[in-house]
């Protein structure tokens, strides 16, 4: 029978839902202790610390802020009063980069780092002047190059180019003594010379009636001449 009546309480309508009258279910104490627990304390909140080390950081802390706030409104203060001495001084800030340009390569120059390298470039360099190999290599050279400034094909290439730096030279002189004669002769000609007359002539006309104050050369007036019947007008 009691199978029974558990059957029937799971099926019916009001399963999950408590009576007023279940007052022997247990309770998870352990739940419900930690859940009422109190808060961490101080010390453990803040890496071991006590409430008076910590009181003391903070102060000191707020010190050192003020501190920095102090600094920096008295740096402002140094860089605009040296922007106003730059200005009277008539300093650009241009010159301010060259200046701090100068001073960087200075202290690049008189660095450790500069210093070394520049003393073990300047033994690699002896070495190398010093060495076998280098010398061997500046005497063949050497060799070299007497033996070539000597041969044969060397000296008549040098006289090849010196007569024909001679040619030319001659050839361009010839070519400008041909056009100032070709000019000459060409002033002295008859047609140039008939040409010049006639250039003159109409000048001197053009000239004469302005200054008569008639246009002898285009008014047909001035001729004598009447318009012919043929071009009268309709």
């Amino acid at each position: 029978m009691e199978s029974a009546s558990q059957d029937i309480n799971l099926n019916s309508p009001n399963k999950g839902l408590l009576s007023d009258t279940m007052t022997d279910v247990p309770v998870d104490n352990a739940s419900s202790a930690a859940a009422t627990a109190a808060p961490p304390s101080r010390a453990s909140a803040y890496n071991g610390l006590t409430e008076a080390e910590e009181d003391e950081l903070r102060a000191e802390l707020a010190k050192v802020e003020e501190e920095i706030g102090t600094l920096r409104q008295v740096l402002a203060a140094k860089e605009r009063h040296c922007g106003e001495l730059k200005r009277k001084l008539g300093l650009t800030p241009l010159d301010g980069l060259k200046q701090n340009l100068s001073k960087s390569w200075h202290d690049v120059q008189v660095s450790n780092a500069y210093v070394k390298t520049s003393e073990k470039l300047g033994e690699w360099n002896e070495k190398l002047t010093q060495s076998d190999l280098y010398v061997s290599a500046s005497s063949t050279l050497d060799d070299w190059n007497e033996k070539l400034t000597q041969s044969e094909a060397y000296k008549k290439t040098q006289e090849t180019l010196s007569q024909a730096g001679q040619k030319t030279s001659a050839a361009l002189s010839n070519v400008g003594s041909v056009i100032s004669r070709k000019f000459g002769d060409m002033r002295n000609s008859a047609t140039f010379k008939s040409f010049e007359d006639r250039v003159g002539t109409i000048k001197s006309k053009v000239v004469g009636g302005r200054d008569n104050g008639t246009d002898e050369l285009h008014s047909p007036s001035a001729s004598g001449d009447k318009p012919s019947q043929d071009n009268a007008p309709f």
